[in-house]
């Protein structure tokens, strides 16, 4: 019999379809394996067994009650990242401040999947925040990588990267505010998309950064990827920065063919410090696109260099203003009761904060102060319009770019935590994409000879999350990359 837990969202939704196996077996089978593998993984944080057997019960009943007018995803189970409200469920953002809060809504983009038919196996761990790119800073402990517990899964989505690539879940929610979606799918071996700004709504996903948060999905094929990105995609008139525009068919091609692609390769993101390897395989990445018909083109993004910088001038201004809500009044347990208000503040904060985010909300505070805002926030926003400039001359050249997703592979675990430059480094690829708001797909190109996942990333022009679903799935149907899994059971014996 076929293992449950081995299916694609597809091949799941087939097997629904034709009464191979019910929701609840299938939802069974995959909270069984959640069971084994996840006290080792810790790719959860929140597990919600009652909730999504009783939603597979619910499936199953419509799908034989009704079987001609069935919502798309009807039995489909899935995890959801846990900055993503989910009623009542408890959601925390990997942070003490936020250890028992449970929303009475859902975010428009889980919501839109729930009325879909989803099943929701639980909440996924993630950097306190979405800041970081390891999960280690959760203060709920940190994922592993299922390909080698002594690395890191990435983050700040590597509970879900961990899950999808760990066969606990088939798909699972995750945001991209640097990179979040694109370096847990390149450490894990996943395939996921970092859609344009705008595309997919942002209410109900506790805010980090403002002008670059996005939500995307992770799953283990870009045709999963596009299957359940139809249907979370979309105008919201809750979300102020939601863009209304019809959302086309994201329809895959038949064939692998790409003749007629022009592949932009920008040299400044094959840099000095690059792992070789990594170097290796994306570049023959872009050699079989040639084979299957497409032309790399050499182009430049000259503002590269900056973007590291100006990012972590723009996206911690924004996380300062958005995390003043949790204060112990408006959010968050109340620490220093009895004390004056300033002294309440401080032990709330100080304590049911962790050093990353306190880092980040000092840094942002400083270069939004009196005296300091032209010179560093004006003037890095300024630089972010160079840079959304590079992307748009360059898509006037070519239909796509292609590049590493990260300079290395998954890393041990405390490589970086004593050195945060270093941690930052790790999403230098990533960043120009949010700042430029263009979407990006992330996928395996092969392993390093450790056996560790190299993913390459396709950036488009806004809106054309279609043009990368077709390229990225073309390529697949060329290779196989994606179909390799890490063997966990072995490594727990």
């Amino acid at each position: 019999m076929t293992d449950l837990t081995h299916l694609t969202v597809r091949d799941s939704l087939a097997g629904l379809q034709a009464a191979d196996f019910s929701s609840v077996e299938l939802t069974r089978a995959l909270l069984k394996r959640i069971d084994s593998l996840d006290p080792e993984i810790h790719a959860f944080l929140t597990l919600t067994p009652n909730k999504a057997l009783a939603a597979a019960k619910a499936a199953d009943d419509l799908r034989s009650s009704q079987p001609e007018d069935l919502p798309p995803l009807t039995g489909l189970p899935l995890a959801v990242k846990d900055v993503l409200c989910l009623e009542g469920v408890r959601t925390t953002c990997g942070s003490k401040i936020l250890e028992n809060f449970i929303p009475p809504f859902s975010a428009t983009a889980v919501q839109r999947l729930l009325d879909a038919g989803v099943v929701p196996l639980g909440k996924t761990n993630t950097d306190e925040f979405a800041m970081g790119s390891s999960t280690e800073n959760s203060a709920y402990g940190a994922s592993r990588n299922p390909w080698d517990l002594t690395r890191v899964p990435g983050g700040s989505s590597g509970g879900s990267a961990a899950a999808v690539a760990a066969r606990m879940t088939p798909a699972a929610f995750g945001t991209d505010t640097g990179g979040s979606v694109r370096q847990p799918c390149s450490f894990c071996g996943t395939t996921g998309i970092k859609p344009t700004y705008g595309r997919t709504s942002r209410f109900g996903l506790v805010a980090y950064g403002s002008s670059l948060d996005t939500v995307g999905m992770i799953a283990r094929n870009v045709a999963d990827v596009a299957t359940l990105f139809q249907h979370m995609a979309g105008f919201d008139p809750l979300d102020a920065t939601s863009v209304q525009l019809p959302v086309p068919a994201y329809t895959l091609p038949e064939t692998d063919s790409l003749k007629g692609l022009l592949i932009g390769v920008p040299e400044e993101y094959f840099i000095e410090g690059i792992q070789p390897e990594v170097e290796n395989r994306v570049r023959a990445a872009i050699a079989q696109m040639e084979a299957q018909g497409a032309t790399a083109v050499p182009i430049h993004l000259p503002h590269t260099e900056y973007a590291l910088p100006v990012y972590y001038l723009i996206a911690p201004a924004e996380a300062s203003a958005n995390l003043a809500r949790y204060d112990g009044i408006r959010f968050g347990p109340r620490l220093g009761e009895g004390e004056d208000l300033w002294q309440m503040f401080t032990q709330t904060r100080g304590r049911l904060f962790g050093p990353e985010v306190k880092r980040r909300i000092m840094l942002g505070t400083y270069a939004l102060s009196a005296g300091y805002y032209d010179a560093y926030y004006g003037k890095a926003q300024k630089v972010r319009t160079l840079i959304k400039r590079d992307f748009d001359l360059a898509f006037e050249e070519v239909d796509v770019i292609a590049a590493p997703v990260a300079p290395t592979t998954a890393f041990k675990f405390s490589q970086h935590t004593d050195d945060p430059l270093a941690m930052y480094l790790e999403d230098v690829f990533t960043l120009p994409a949010n700042l430029a708001g263009v979407p990006g797909l992330a996928f395996p190109v092969g392993p390093d000879s450790n056996g560790m996942p190299v993913g390459m990333q396709l950036m488009g022009p806004h809106f054309r999350e279609d043009l990368l679903f077709q390229v990225g799935h073309a390529y697949q149907l060329a290779t196989r990359w994606h179909e390799n899994w890490p063997e966990v059971n072995n490594k727990l014996k």
